[in-house]
Formats: C-alpha cells, structure tokens, sequence
C-alpha cells in the first residue's frame, strides 16, 4: 500500500530555495518560454495540449464586479495555483483580467497537476492563493503540520472524479472483488481520488492487499496506462475520465452511487495562514471577483463557454461535459452549515480517520475546525 505525506516526507520536500521574488522571476520567465512553444501543459503534467495565455485579448464580456476597496498592502503581484482541463467560471474573469482590475495587482496564474504540489508550493511561499485544490490533500497536509487555512469553497462535483475498468478487464459491482485481485490500479496518491477509490474498495469487497495501487503521474499518463492495458482500472479527474470512457472503458460505481456512500467530493480555495492573515483584504477581494464570476455563470452560461473552454485548454465540448457535472456554490452556500459551517470539517475528519484506519497516516488531528476561515469569505458582498 503506498503512504500517504508525512511530516517526515514532507520536510525532506521542503527544500533549500531562492528567494521568493526571484524564484518566482525565474518561474515566470520559463513559463512565458514555454508558452511560446505551446509546452507549458506538457512541463506542469496537466494533461493538456497547451497552456492558454491568460493574458489574451478580451474574448467576451467580463462579469459584472461588485465595486470593493482593496488594501494591497504593498502587494504588487498575486500568485495563484489552479488547474488546466478542469473548467471553472471564474475562469472568464481570468482572461479577461477582472482579478487585476479589482485587486490592483498583477495576477498570476500557474498552472499545477496536483493538490500535493498546490499545498507544496504554498507552504515554500511561491503560491498566494490555490484556486481548486482538492480537499484530501489539504487536510493531508494540514494533518502534517502546514499552516494552510481554507477560505472558501471552489466547486462541488462527484462525476467528474472517478475510476474507469479496462473493458478486458471486465470488472463490474459484483465481480470486483474476483476480477480486481492480482491485479494493478492506477490512482493518484493522498488527493480524493484516492479516498474514493479505498472507500469504493471496501464497499466492494476488494482485499486491499490483493491489489497494487500505482501511483499516477497525471490524466495524461492514467490514460496512457488504460490504453495499454497495462491497468485493470485507472483512476483520475477531469477530461482523463471521458478520454478513458470514449477509449470502451466502464464506471464501476457511478458518483451518484459513491455518493450514496457518503462521498461528498468538493475542491477549496485555500491559502497559507500567513498570506491570509497579511493581507485579508486581497484574500476577500479575490473571493469577491469569485462570487461575481459565479453569478455571471450561473445567470448566462451559454455565452462563457468558449471562453472557460480556452482558458482551460480543451475544446467546448469536452469542458462543458465537465461543467454539466460541477456545482458553484454562492456565498450564502459556501456559509452554511452544509458547507464551511461545519461539513467541510466533518469531512476532513472522515477523511483523515478512514486514512489512519487503512495504515495509510498515524494521526489524524481532534478536529479540522481551526483550518476553516469564514471570514474572509463573509466579507464578500
């Protein structure tokens, strides 16, 4: 079984590094080079072709913002970690810089492959704010003592995250304990994906000790792997699920089905508690243009679907099969007591204490209550 992040690991990950303002130079520059040559997507192992110039030029209209004050507090650039291939609304206010508009700093966005890499580079202080991080992965670090706190909820989704049986495989509810032993899954390690794959495991059936997780080093490389039939079953997110069902795969459960389990999947926005507490009011800006952004989506999809799509290096068809299965949630949600005011927590909790009864952590903490911030989101207007 492979281990989750530990405080050991995660100290030795922790290496020795430039300083923050030069590192970040140098990063932006290779990006900038690599955009050039449209390989940015190839470089981060985000699964896509390329990687969008989010500094193009205006391609629709920008969503309606809430006129706010922001305090930089000496700010000159935000630096936020997201996704590519996974669509988000606010990903018009990304094109269209309405983030820089309203913060009055430079916004930049870097694209990542995983949760563990997001909560990685905030805790070595490159990243300021990390735009749909999964919530496993979060919780895993926090649990090994990074002082990251979640500030708001990004995007509810339960289909777009899941595993995919090779059809030679032929592996189904009933027969997955059978068709699955001495066999090779392939699933990301510590992130949700995760969680919901061992929970799916034991509702099924399956010895955990019969089967071997490899680890996955993207959608790319999950696809890679079913297509070869190198794996009986290959978990991941976003467009790797649709890639592996169009290529004559099957769901096993379907989110709805997990869901009935009491897989609730959700990502975050989270920041590191230093950034944060510094500079709340950028914090809150951010969720802001957010929340606007959501509003926008929610009242004209229609008209920002090729925008999201570009943004999010796929073609309109493939991100709006992922939109159909994405929920944004409005301030008032993300406050309630089925969200930030006590299930994001709870769910942490669970998570944690499944991964410590599978021997996967030694500890999970008393509560996840303290990594929870609402106030910075209850500023929004």
């Amino acid at each position: 079984m492979i281990g989750l992040l530990t405080t050991e690991d995660r100290s030795d990950m922790v290496l020795e590094r430039e300083p923050k303002e030069q590192h970040m130079k140098n990063w932006r520059r290779i990006m900038a080079f690599l955009m050039a040559f449209g390989l940015v997507a190839a470089a981060c192992g985000s699964g896509g072709d390329s990687s969008p110039e989010t500094t193009a030029a205006t391609t629709t209209a920008a969503p309606t913002t809430t006129a706010v004050t922001v305090d930089t507090g000496g700010l000159d650039e935000l630096n936020v970690a997201y996704f590519l291939e996974w669509p988000t609304a606010n990903q018009v206010a990304q094109v269209e810089q309405t983030y820089d508009s309203v913060l009055g700093l430079t916004v930049n966005w870097l694209p990542f492959s995983s949760g563990n890499d997001m909560a990685l580079a905030m805790e070595s202080g490159d990243i300021d704010i990390s735009y749909s991080q999964g919530l496993t992965p979060f919780a895993n670090y926090v649990t090994s003592g990074a002082d990251h706190v979640i500030v708001g909820v990004a995007v509810s989704y339960a289909d777009a995250d899941n595993c995919v049986a090779h059809p030679d495989y032929d592996v189904s509810q009933d027969n997955a304990a059978s068709s699955l032993a001495g066999q090779n899954i392939y699933t990301p390690i510590g992130n949700v994906t995760h969680f919901k794959l061992l929970k799916m495991l034991e509702h099924l059936g399956v010895d955990l000790g019969d089967v071997s997780l490899i680890p996955s080093e993207g959608g790319p490389a999950a696809v890679a792997a079913f297509e070869n039939g190198d794996v009986a079953m290959a978990c991941a997110f976003g467009g790797a699920i649709n890639m592996m069902l169009a290529a004559g795969g099957n769901l096993v459960m379907t989110g709805s089905e997990q869901e009935a389990l009491g897989i609730r999947v959700f990502d975050i926005i989270s920041a590191p508690r230093g950034f944060a507490d510094e500079h709340g009011d950028v914090v809150t800006g951010f969720l802001q243009v957010t929340e606007d952004a959501n509003a926008a989506y929610a009242s004209d999809r229609g008209s920002l679907e090729a925008t999201i799509a570009d943004a999010a290096g796929m073609d309109v068809a493939g991100s709006n099969s992922l939109l159909d299965a994405f929920t944004f949630l409005t301030k008032a949600e993300q406050l309630s007591d089925a969200w930030m005011g006590g299930t994001v927590q709870a769910a942490m909790k669970e998570q944690m204490d499944f991964f410590v009864a599978q021997g996967e952590i030694d500890t999970a903490l008393d509560s996840y209550d303290a990594v929870v911030d609402t106030s910075y989101l209850a500023g929004v207007r």
